[in-house]
């Protein structure tokens, strides 16, 4: 593993769910995750469920106050300062019953926590797929709060713990002394897996390149007259790649001139999706084989970069390939500037150590986050699945959801599979079209 740094995106999500302090929120989760907080700002359902955990949370902390107030001075919630009077304004335009008469502080609570239960699975569109949604879920949802004590022991073990939950706001979880939960991805997944005797593994989607590294892909592109990606899709994959160009500053990327993809026609389908998901212009290059056993795609590529040196005046390359053979293009072409990205488990460390020894920077693909693959990889599964629409009589539908995922070649835990093929693959529909002719509909 290389220079890393832990993510914050999925816990910027929570700490606006559950009704962190705008002010806070800001300082410790804008300069990482801007894009994400101004996604959850803009986002109704979103803003509902922060607003009516800010009043379940207000209401846990100043239970019997509230009480005392509304029976004994005839007061209610949008009398009572330490009530958001503003989020209840908003909740009653979006048509959220909120302000109730003759209401006591238990009646309140089961509202509230009524729902919390309602609108919480509205707000799984604002997370990742490859995260379980029940375990997300379950830090709002309450099961049978109707039932006797079941809000009256949350209530007590909040109290007796308010310093374990995240900013004392509640949330519906086993409190224990565990600092922040929500200092970073890494940490927070650890705890709500354990918490439901589960462990999360794929440290790819909570760990991403540092600043370094970063800067140092930037510096290159600013120090270079002309710039150009070539890509060996042999020896890289698609999916890594593109988490590469989400992650890096887009407009620092927009210098580079063009990305050029050297396929063969035994690799993945995800590399003719590429370009529909990046600014940058690309080109797809299939590279045919004159016999089965040999590819031409490394001989191709080097063919390619010299005539662009040569005949379009790019002057540096990022190349994205684990092929040794490559170190033969870049000794050839002393005054070309190279980059080169690789990854860990194809790369020996003989390349590594000549690109070290002649001054030319690398960086592992491996190291860039890839938790924002999601859109990409249901492309290219929604295009593998409607290639098994003329056969799907009678397949068994995990069965199938898996040979999706190993013909596309997609990394994934058995429980992002199992979710992909309860939302997709068991919910298609035969309809018919405007010819009147049935047809396959994927339910998105």
């Amino acid at each position: 593993m290389g220079n890393t740094v832990d993510t914050k995106e999925v816990v910027t999500a929570i700490a606006y769910l559950i009704g962190v302090r705008k002010h806070i929120i800001e300082q410790h989760y804008r300069p990482e995750c801007g894009e994400v907080l101004d996604k959850l700002y803009q986002s109704k359902e979103a803003t509902v469920i922060r607003y009516l955990c800010k009043l379940r949370t207000a209401l846990l902390q100043k239970f019997k106050k509230t009480d005392e107030a509304m029976l004994y001075n005839l007061k209610n919630l949008n009398s009572l300062e330490w009530f958001d009077q503003e989020n209840i304004k908003q909740l009653e335009k979006w048509d959220f019953q909120i302000i109730r008469a003759n209401y006591r502080s238990e009646k309140y609570m089961q509202d509230f926590t009524k729902l919390i239960n309602e609108n919480i699975d509205k707000c799984m569109n604002l997370f990742h797929g490859w995260i379980n949604w029940d375990y997300i879920r379950d830090l709002f949802f309450i099961p049978k709060y109707s039932t006797s004590n079941i809000l009256r022991e949350e209530f007590n073990k909040y109290m007796a713990n308010i310093d374990f939950y995240p900013f004392q706001l509640y949330i519906h979880w086993k409190p224990a002394d565990l600092n922040n939960i929500l200092s970073s991805d890494r940490k927070f997944l650890k705890v709500i897996y354990s918490q439901h005797n589960d462990t999360f593994t794929d440290f790819t989607k909570y760990k991403d390149a540092d600043d370094e590294t970063k800067n140092n892909i930037y510096q290159f592109i600013q120090n270079s007259e002309k710039t150009a990606i070539a890509v060996d899709c042999e020896n890289s994959d698609v999916f890594k790649l593109y988490s590469v160009l989400k992650s890096l500053n887009q407009d620092e990327l927009a210098r580079i001139e063009k990305i050029t993809l050297y396929d063969d026609s035994n690799t993945t389908s995800g590399w003719d999706w590429l370009s529909r998901f990046i600014s940058i212009p690309t080109e797809h290059i299939e590279v045919e084989r004159v016999t089965d056993r040999k590819s031409l795609v490394d001989i191709k590529m080097t063919a390619s970069v010299c005539k662009d040196y040569y005949e379009s005046g790019v002057t540096s390359f990022i190349i994205v390939s684990s092929d040794s053979d490559f170190w033969g293009l870049i000794s050839s072409l002393p005054n070309v500037k190279f980059l080169v990205m690789y990854e860990y488990e194809k790369c020996g460390t003989a390349i590594k150590n000549a690109l070290s020894e002649h001054g030319i920077y690398h960086c592992a693909i491996d190291d860039f986050c890839t938790s924002g693959t999601d859109e990409i990889k249901k492309a290219v599964l929604f295009e593998e699945l409607e290639r098994h629409f003329p056969s799907l009589y009678g397949t068994n539908a995990m069965e199938l959801t898996k040979a999706l995922y190993e013909n596309t070649k997609i990394k994934a835990s058995e429980k992002e599979i199992e979710n992909f093929c309860t939302k997709f693959v068991k919910t298609l529909r035969l309809k018919v079209n405007a010819e009147g002719n049935f047809i396959i509909e994927i339910q998105t």
